[in-house]
């Protein structure tokens, strides 16, 4: 699998990242091993999870799986912090400083490892002042316990904020190596302001849900099947906002272009966010090693310019005032 860099850092990973948010809950140990296998073997390297999937239990079941399999130098370990699991929507996220690194600490006791190559702020949290936020983010470079820091879910004037921050004071901070963002054919509202800050200031976009929270791969182009995330009491309630007349558009659109590149709709969707500009590895979740494989394949694809242009054309989405240049209004 091709290696690109994160950002403008040396950090380099695979150009598909593998996402653990079911481990531990509805994957279970064995599924878990033979995806982390299939994806090594495939050439993938970044592996992505965070303190809260599962409780804890797929940071755990990484670092569990690591120690037996694979060689723990070869895959560059992401995690994130600052998501705390309160019913309370003011009290969702934690990123003081004193959260953070103990967050941190817990989730490489789990992993069961020195360090994570990439640490994230998992969400923007308003009730801590952005540079108690970063602060932590130095510490943990400082102190050997994060080799690269990022943030997720920030929107672009936070992303701005903490990157230019972090770059005001070369040496002694650390900058911000990526930002993890849902970015796919059925959301692309990071174009507006994320992607293009991102780029400006050397910060590469992971995407997650790159398939649409699976919608993309076609599934539910007849309904709802059985077994799947839509049908899952859990999971429906995130699938359910991609099942409009709107997305389905898309979705017939990726469909019939799958159809004249003799490829599926997975690999026609992945292939499109994965090599948009500023992005640098999209990360896909799968239930088991046979899905897997099936998303690893798009390796080998590369959409042509006029499938690309019919693609951005259908899903485009719509730029107003101010995101519209103002003198074409």
């Amino acid at each position: 699998m091709e290696q690109r860099h994160l950002g403008r850092t040396g950090l380099r990973v695979s150009r598909i990242g593998l996402g653990t948010l079911s481990w531990g809950r509805d994957t279970d140990e064995h599924d878990a091993a033979e995806q982390l296998k299939v994806f090594w073997e495939a050439g993938g390297t970044l592996i992505d999870t965070a303190d809260v999937y599962g409780g804890g239990e797929a940071e755990y079941l990484l670092g569990q799986l690591v120690e037996r399999l694979l060689p723990r130098r070869e895959l560059v370990i992401s995690t994130k912090a600052g998501s705390v699991p309160d019913p309370d929507p003011d009290r969702r996220f934690d990123a003081s400083r004193g959260h953070l690194l103990a967050a941190l600490d817990a989730s490489l006791a789990r992993l069961g490892t020195d360090y994570v190559d990439l640490w994230q702020v998992h969400a923007f949290d308003p009730w801590t002042p952005l540079e108690e936020t970063l602060q932590a983010l130095d510490i943990a470079v400082t102190t050997g316990r994060a080799r690269y820091v990022g943030v997720s879910n920030f929107c672009g004037w936070q992303l701005a904020k903490a990157a230019t921050w972090q770059l005001a004071a070369p040496g002694t901070r650390a900058r911000l190596a990526g930002t993890q963002m849902e970015y796919s054919l059925l959301q692309r509202g990071v174009e507006r302001e994320v992607l293009p800050a991102a780029r400006d200031l050397g910060v590469g976009l992971l995407p997650s849900s790159p398939l649409g929270r699976g919608v993309l791969t076609g599934k539910y182009r007849q309904g709802v099947p059985s077994g799947s995330r839509g049908a899952s009491e859990h999971m429906a309630p995130f699938v359910e906002p991609y099942l409009d007349e709107s997305a389905q558009r898309v979705v017939e659109a990726v469909a019939t272009a799958a159809d004249g590149l003799a490829a599926t709709p997975t690999q026609v969707a992945l292939a499109w966010v994965r090599d948009r500009p500023g992005v640098t590895a999209p990360v896909v979740g799968a239930r088991t090693a046979q899905q897997l494989r099936a998303v690893l394949s798009v390796e080998s694809l590369s959409l042509p310019d006029e499938i690309c242009r019919a693609l951005d054309d259908v899903s485009a989405p719509v730029h107003r005032y101010p995101d519209q240049d103002w003198s074409t209004l």
